[in-house]
């Protein structure tokens, strides 16, 4: 194999391996970002410092989370590093071949300057001409000197651009070297963080264990709260369905024009109308598309029974999502549908209860509402202003999704974040 056809070969395999590791690299590179956008949101909408009264436990819960997400973040990040790492060595063994075949491709060439030097003379160029036994052979002749001065040319080309690409290889290994040293360094800082937050996570288990008894006994008293909520709203989702099946069995019953009965249906599920079940269609077509009810926003309890973080022996349960938010912001439609029904909680709190056909989606803990009962709701239309908590300074949007009167995990029907 020649020095031409070796170069195009390592060239070829260093590219191909290059676009290799670039794909791979982009991905963990896109990955570390989204993790530090998390911190950063974490920081921004759990970590106020102008918090007036602070809740160990809900702290405790924060620090944890944010731990979590540092440790994705370094796992990313070791990831990253090996990975450069391996690009690295794949790059040097690369560039040892493209030096040493540059060096060959430069002793060749060198040879036969020296070679075209010995027969420089425009004399021995007359002479190996006429020394020709006729015209085609010195035609010939003629034809080769031409050929072998181009080709000379063209390996000296060769050189200049094998040389260039060898600077570019080298300055792409020093590029590579300062990425895997940046990322070294983020991995310490990160590391010191983590520490940090250790430290304030053992000072309020601390804290929490000294008054064990008494946090226990809140806790307990404020999930007896949340069912005794939660069985409000379901009561009146059965009732809004109770009174909406009325309404459409009335309505059939009349276009009938007669006492026949309509046909049955399953308890505390919605008669839908042709344009009902559509719009139900509709928006089960769009699991997993729908958009989220906040424009940013951090999930900080889970759908489903769960252990409670510090208390293992207590079990939590997460009828929807709680989302923590920016202050000021506004709850939004995830979808097209119609006003159910507008509830009012202790304090004034409004939860804005939205139907999609046989679905219901649920927009808890909003200050003041934007709509009213019967309105129709186009997706992202702003429902009301979610409520921020004096004292915490937390602003937190408690949304559920219903079909008829099952909950559902809002998580599995909404963009991945």
């Amino acid at each position: 194999m020649n020095n031409k056809k070796l170069y195009f070969l390592f060239l070829s395999i260093f590219l191909i391996s290059f676009s290799v590791f670039g794909q791979t690299k982009r991905a963990l590179e896109n990955q570390r970002k989204k993790y530090k956008s998390e911190i950063v949101k974490l920081n921004k909408l759990l970590f106020d410092e102008k918090k007036k009264e602070k809740n160990a436990l809900e702290d405790l819960r924060d620090i944890k989370q944010k731990i979590e997400v540092r440790n994705k973040l370094i796992s990313t990040i070791n990831l990253e590093a090996k990975l450069l790492s391996r690009e690295i060595k794949t790059t040097e063994r690369n560039l040892e071949k493209l030096t040493k075949n540059l060096a060959d491709l430069k002793a060749d060439y060198g040879e036969m300057i020296y070679k075209s030097y010995q027969s420089k003379s425009q004399q021995s160029r007359t002479m190996f001409l006429l020394s020709s036994r006729n015209f085609y052979q010195a035609y010939k002749r003629f034809e080769y000197m031409k050929q072998y001065t181009s080709f000379r040319k063209k390996q000296g080309e060769e050189i200049l651009v094998q040389a260039d690409f060898i600077k570019s290889i080298k300055d792409s290994l020093v590029y590579q070297k300062r990425i895997k040293d940046t990322l070294i360094l983020s991995e310490k800082n990160e590391k010191k963080e983590i520490e940090t937050d250790r430290k304030k996570q053992e000072g309020l288990l601390v804290k929490i264990k000294r008054k064990e008894k008494t946090y226990k006994k809140d806790l307990q008293k404020q999930i007896k709260a949340e069912k005794k909520v939660a069985d409000k709203i379901d009561k009146i989702i059965r009732d809004e369905i109770a009174r909406a099946n009325r309404l459409a069995r009335a309505k059939l019953k009349a276009k009938l024009k007669s006492t026949t009965k309509p046909n049955a249906t399953k308890k505390n599920t919605f008669i839908l109308s042709p344009e009902a079940k559509a719009l139900a269609a509709k928006f089960e077509l769009n699991k997993g598309l729908l958009p989220w009810p906040v424009k940013e926003g951090l999930v900080v309890r889970k759908f489903g029974k769960q252990r409670h973080p510090t208390f293992p022996g207590i079990t939590i349960n997460g009828t929807g999502l709680h989302i923590v938010t920016s202050s000021g912001s506004n709850a939004e439609a995830i979808y097209n549908g119609e006003v159910l029904n507008i509830l009012l909680g202790s304090g004034g709190i409004k939860n804005v209860l939205i139907r999609h056909g046989n679905y219901i989606t649920s927009y808890n803990n909003l200050e003041n509402s934007f709509v009213k009962k019967g309105d129709k709701i186009v997706t992202g239309q702003k429902l009301g202003k979610i409520f921020t908590d004096k004292l915490s300074k937390k602003t937190k949007l408690i949304f559920v999704l219903f079909k008829n009167t099952t909950r559902l995990n809002p998580a599995a029907w909404m963009l991945k974040r």
